[in-house]
């Protein structure tokens, strides 16, 4: 049976099992949860072909968190690789993608895939290692990769369908800096270059969405034309795909086939709320997957933080998936300690996020228990409602185990004010 298929149909007239444990999961109704399913407004990655831990992305739900992994040409270390998947998942990553270009891509994907999480990859890269170049690749050769993810079991696809022959031509009648910043959309603008013809991810959209409904895999529909620096925010390539993958999506949906849709790149902050807003419009609401948004070109090193920023706006105004952005973005392969920090921040991001949604969403009760430990100075209790625990505590004990921070000592405002106060109440009793 396709559960992808089934599933949205099924959740017309009931709540599915997958519904109904990511609805536990999410603390929501699993009829509200099934409903936003089959409008397409929330996805459940989860190729019936192995078993992991259920994750639904997208409306009803907490915003979720992405982390790349994969070997590269220049780096071919599959342990090293598993490290860091190991890493992501202990700081809270939600899914994996296999971004592997180097070494046995196969046995790569097949080791993350044994992993209890959601796993997606970018079935063009492969493809590419296959021709040997992207102007070599066609479209048996892209179709038979993308069955082979599917099989294999990969819970979504990243595809650059919306890269076609119009978006190449805006892209060469209004020029751009960075031109094309995507991996995925680099390539297939080489295959159209070099072939001359259509992009087979657009040109046989109906026949892809038949592989995926048959293996029940969820669509990620690639931001190929996003923008690579701030400047190119403003260029009409990234506009052209936005009203592409709109339509695409609405197909998909048609077809029974989850889908999210992936954007925007780099973009000024005050922009960041209207290309959401404009993606969910042009595609119904369909679950959002950001890369960033990057918001300032001039940090790296710090581009985890930047995109933590551009993520935290981003979701606060609609977006559902963050792909977390390593300290290495732009520079290097990142090291186990860069997942590590990249996660982290990107999951603070998500919980910035999902308290801005709502004009109460702040009194969440794990913030108020936070300020009531703050005020106690109660620091195991912290310590324990802290999103990383073991951080505070090593920090705060880095002078020793004090009633108070070593920032104030004996001057702490908080302790100071906290004995007035209770002095008051015992003179009044």
């Amino acid at each position: 049976m396709c559960l992808m298929h089934t599933l949205i149909q099924e959740c017309f007239t009931g709540t599915p099992p997958e519904v109904e444990s990511a609805a536990r999961e999410e603390g929501v109704s699993a009829r509200d949860l099934a409903r936003a399913i089959s409008r397409g407004r929330a996805v459940i990655p989860a190729n019936p072909r192995r078993s992991h831990k259920i994750c639904a992305i997208g409306e009803h739900c907490r915003t979720k968190v992405n982390v790349n992994i994969g070997t590269s040409g220049g780096r071919d270390d599959p342990s090293l690789e598993m490290e860091k998947a190991r890493a992501a998942i202990a700081n809270g990553a939600d899914a994996l993608m296999d971004l592997s270009t180097g070494g046995d891509l196969q046995e790569m994907r097949r080791k993350i895939l044994g992993m209890d999480i959601t796993v997606g990859t970018v079935p063009i890269y492969e493809a590419v290692r296959r021709a040997g170049n992207a102007g070599d690749v066609d479209a048996d050769l892209l179709f038979n990769v993308i069955r082979d993810h599917c099989r294999d079991g990969v819970d979504f696809l990243t595809l650059h369908c919306g890269v076609n022959m119009q978006a190449f031509d805006t892209l060469r009648a209004d020029p751009r800096i960075m031109n094309v910043v995507s991996r995925g959309g680099a390539f297939h603008v080489a295959m159209m270059a070099g072939q001359g013809t259509e992009n087979p991810l657009y040109a046989e959209y109906d026949y892809l969405l038949e592989i995926l409904a048959e293996y029940g895999v969820v669509i990620s529909l690639g931001d190929g034309m996003r923008p690579g620096c701030l400047q190119d925010a403003d260029r009409h390539a990234k506009m052209l795909e936005y009203l592409t993958l709109g339509a695409l999506a609405n197909r998909a949906l048609d077809a029974g086939v989850q889908r999210m849709i992936e954007g925007p790149g780099h973009i000024p902050l005050q922009q960041v709320q209207y290309n959401v807003q404009i993606i969910k419009e042009l595609t119904n609401d369909a679950p959002l997957y950001l890369l960033g948004p990057l918001v300032t070109d001039i940090a790296p090193g710090y581009d985890h933080v930047v995109s933590a920023i551009g993520g935290a706006v981003a979701g606060m105004h609609g977006a559902d998936f963050l792909c977390m952005v390593s300290p290495s973005e732009h520079l290097a392969l990142p090291l186990v300690e860069d997942i590590v920090q990249g996660t982290r921040v990107a999951k603070i991001a998500a919980h910035i996020a999902d308290i801005s949604r709502t004009r109460e969403g702040y009194k969440n009760p794990r913030e108020m228990k936070m300020a009531q430990a703050r005020r106690n100075l109660d620091w195991e209790e912290q310590f324990r409602l802290a999103m990383y625990g073991e951080v505070a505590r090593d920090v705060h004990r880095r002078d020793g185990d004090i009633e108070t921070c070593s920032m104030c000592g004996e001057l702490c405002a908080v302790k100071l004010v906290r004995d007035i106060f209770s002095e008051k109440g015992d003179r009044e009793k």
